[in-house]
């Protein structure tokens, strides 16, 4: 769709919200987008991982509040916000954000494993002073990730940080010059490349689950079962990088 755009670079799909003439808010033909790359990336066993960033140096200004007006959902049953925030993906995603992640916007990058960001790029949740609550995973995600009373500043104050403060905090796990998060989250998307992808996906489910031990230990009996753990032991003893397979 022509509001999402996906590229395929090495191994990683890069995928770009590209409404720029609305900073790249969040619609139901963004949604159905997002959707539609993230089941292309998930079904493709070249790509080992995803980048997700927003056209002309903006993540996304969040939900599209005029569509709302009109009676859009942004959400997709199942997916959540933007196909993303509810969606159970095996592969790593890394949120590349320049400029504004404010609302949604901010849920969609909280909604990735990783997140880079620009020095000035701006975060923030400001949804209450509109009358609402950040429904699309930020009261539930943003206090897992940061203190307690850090989050509720956040939630309670609307009120944005930068990309170097989301720094300080703990909340990205890269900061760069502007206009430079989404060549260096493509190079953190080949490094986790390097690994293992039955291995990253194990992780993943086992992070998100409700009872991680029992999950874990479903996990690592299917693992040791698998032609890729053989693998990258072999390597290891002669010496070589891995071939993953993915079986």
């Amino acid at each position: 769709m022509s509001e999402v755009r996906t590229e395929r670079i090495g191994s990683t799909l890069l995928i770009t919200i590209d409404r720029p003439q609305a900073r790249n808010a969040v619609n139901a033909a963004v949604a159905a987008g997002l959707a539609a790359a993230l089941d292309e990336l998930e079904a493709d066993p070249m790509l080992r991982a995803g980048v997700l960033t927003g056209a002309e140096n903006t993540f996304s200004a969040g939900m599209d509040l005029k569509a709302a007006l009109k009676g859009e959902s942004p959400e997709i049953p199942g997916r959540g916000f933007g196909g993303l925030t509810e969606a159970e993906l095996t592969k790593p995603l890394i949120a590349a954000v320049e400029g504004f992640a404010m609302g949604g916007g901010f849920e969609l990058a909280l909604g990735c494993d990783l997140i880079v960001a620009g020095e000035d790029a701006q975060f923030g949740l400001p949804e209450v002073k509109r009358g609402l609550i950040a429904a699309g995973g930020g009261v539930i995600r943003l206090p897992k990730r940061i203190p307690h009373h850090l989050a509720m500043e956040f939630l309670l104050t609307g009120e944005p940080v930068t990309g170097r403060r989301a720094g300080e905090l703990g909340l990205v796990n890269r900061v760069t010059p502007n206009g430079d998060a989404t060549a260096v989250a493509l190079q953190l998307a080949e490094k986790l490349a390097e690994n293992a992808p039955l291995a990253l996906a194990a992780v993943k489910k086992i992070v998100r689950a409700a009872d991680p031990a029992a999950v874990q230990r479903e996990e690592i009996k299917k693992l040791m079962q698998s032609a890729d753990v053989r693998e990258g032991m072999t390597a290891f003893a002669e010496r070589r990088a891995p071939k993953w397979t993915g079986e």
